[in-house]
């Protein structure tokens, strides 16, 4: 059967849709993990300095993941609504199996021997601002996380959207069609608490031998920020469920998210 018949199928393509940018947003939150951004500074506020289990100067610095992540864990909430809970099973599997193929990419890469003529391309500039010393060095930096961190990143999306998708369903299952931003916003917002402490635990307590009450007062901050989140991206899901009921018609819609419920 020809692509574009199968395409033309509303209910196959906006699988395909929803299904790229999952996996991509899923890719893109894992890359960009490795830096560090200051929340405050980005509105042009001063920083928090606050004091959690005895740990102070903790404020909102945050990996540029974390600004991914709640998208994932929304457009988990639409592929559940609209297509149940073994699509979200399989579509999370699919984008752990991708990360964990880019990162073996990136770290074959990385044991490539650099050609000296770009590593050393410091020379091509006449902006000391711009220049790197080492390329293969910044590459590798940049590129390579550690192991644990890779480990417990993934644990925690695993964890986290299993307990998304039932929480949704509980929810659903009480509340019927009613109340999307229940069932969305609650399920988000016990999955993140969930994540924020179980990929510090494994990435920086075990893998790294930092304090516990270091790591917990951490994921405090990362929760305050990742709980908040949902809440205010509660606009974002309706118009997604406006533009999808649009798009697929009102019973084909409706026909959808009862066999998504029931399937």
């Amino acid at each position: 059967m020809a692509i574009h018949k199968i395409l033309g199928d509303k209910s196959v393509f906006l699988i395909f849709i929803l299904s790229g940018f999952f996996i991509g947003n899923t890719l893109v939150a894992e890359f960009v993990g490795g830096k560090i951004f200051s929340l405050e500074k980005l509105f042009g506020i001063a920083p928090f300095d606050w004091k959690i289990f005895g740990v102070s100067g903790l404020g909102f610095n945050l990996t540029a993941g974390a600004i991914l992540w709640p998208l994932v864990f929304i457009m988990t909430d639409i592929i559940n609504e609209y297509f149940g809970p073994k699509t979200v099973r399989v579509l999370s599997f699919l984008a752990i199996g991708i990360v964990f193929y880019s990162f073996i990419m990136v770290y074959a890469a990385i044991a490539l021997p650099p050609n000296e003529w770009w590593q050393s391309q410091s020379g091509l500039t006449d902006d000391s601002a711009m220049s790197i010393p080492d390329m293969s060095l910044a590459f590798n930096k940049v590129m390579g996380q550690g192991l644990w961190i890779i480990i417990g990143s993934m644990v925690a999306f695993l964890v986290g959207q299993f307990l998304d998708v039932t929480v949704f369903n509980k929810i659903k299952a009480m509340t019927g069609d009613k109340y999307v931003w229940l069932r969305a916003t609650g399920s988000t917002l016990i999955s993140q608490l969930i994540d924020s402490f179980v990929v510090l635990i494994i990435a920086f307590y075990i893998g790294a031998d930092w304090e516990l009450t270091r790591v917990l007062a951490i994921g405090v901050v990362n929760y305050i920020y990742k709980g908040s989140m949902p809440i205010l991206l509660t606009p974002l899901i309706y118009l997604s469920h406006f533009l999808i009921d649009r798009f697929l018609g009102h019973e084909q819609a409706s026909s959808m998210r009862f066999a998504a419920l029931n399937g």
